[in-house]
């Protein structure tokens, strides 16, 4: 018993810490610019896929391999708003169009700075268009990541069925294929958070200290995305009764605040233990 009270104190102090800090209203913006950083950070992908590989394919995959990530319920509704996105756009909009939709997929990555900055305790010192940049270089860095995690699932079925075709036996391991999605999908997440918690915010961390807020994440957004899932499994019409047209948006909107609630909580997680490790080494 006395093993859980030090984890279960040091839970509640993480909570704490997130009331205080605003992370509630916090995590309403990082829910909102995302949604608003999400259909344009498609725009370059399928902008680069375009102007790299001549195809909107690998747009399509990772469009695909990026709602892997989400409840089916949550990211079904709002499939349609994306193929839309990826179908209309054309890779020679490589340009002014690009430009402005990197900038706000930009705010996107600057509302997580906002937020672990927050969680973190560090004010940050840098200048605002030295920040704005760093932002962009991720976002660009991410589409060009996800385009060749995308190559790769797409390329899979192709090795495949060659190897199937000379070595018969291996095509009883075609459930790979799926695995090798969701499989790619994990490593995208994990990644991403290992990213941005080292790397994001100001001052530096090691990934020990990153480690226990990253994995309460992951663990956290499991759990939180079977919930609401089967939540909206039974209770969706909830929604199209008081949104409308709008539910979709706002289902994903709720998602989204869910999952930037329990991303600040990492954050706090983080910042809790460094402290109570300094003062009690």
């Amino acid at each position: 018993m006395q093993a859980l009270k030090r984890p279960a104190q040091i839970a509640a102090d993480a909570f704490r810490h997130f009331i205080a800090d605003d992370g509630w209203a916090i995590a309403s913006h990082i829910a909102l610019s995302t949604l608003m950083a999400l259909f344009p950070f498609l725009i370059v992908v399928t902008a680069l896929a375009g102007f790299f590989f001549g195809s909107k394919e690998l747009a399509d995959e990772a469009a695909r391999l990026l709602l892997d990530a989400w409840p089916k319920q949550v990211a079904a509704p709002i499939a349609t708003d994306i193929t839309g996105v990826l179908t209309s756009t054309r890779g020679d909009v490589l340009t002014l169009g690009v430009a402005f939709a990197l900038y706000f997929a930009s705010s996107g990555v600057e509302s997580l700075r906002i937020g672990l900055n927050r969680a973190y305790n560090i004010k940050e010192q840098r200048s605002w268009w030295l920040l704005r940049i760093e932002s962009i270089v991720y976002v660009l860095v991410g589409a060009v990541a996800i385009l060749a995690f995308s190559f790769l699932v797409v390329l899979a079925p192709l090795i495949l069925a060659t190897l199937v075709h000379y070595v018969p036996a291996l095509d009883q391991f075609g459930d790979l294929i799926t695995f090798a999605r969701y499989a790619v999908a994990a490593s995208v997440l994990i990644v991403s958070l290992m990213i941005v918690h080292l790397w994001l915010p100001a001052g530096r961390r090691s990934f020990t200290e990153v480690a226990p807020g990253i994995i309460a994440t992951i663990v956290l957004w499991l759990v939180s995305g079977a919930v609401f899932g089967r939540y909206l499994a039974n209770y969706a019409f909830a929604y199209v009764s008081m949104y409308a047209g709008l539910a979709s948006a706002m289902v994903a909107l709720v998602f989204l605040y869910i999952c930037a609630s329990i991303f600040i909580y990492g954050g706090e997680l983080n910042s809790i233990i460094t402290q109570k490790r300094i003062r009690e080494p």
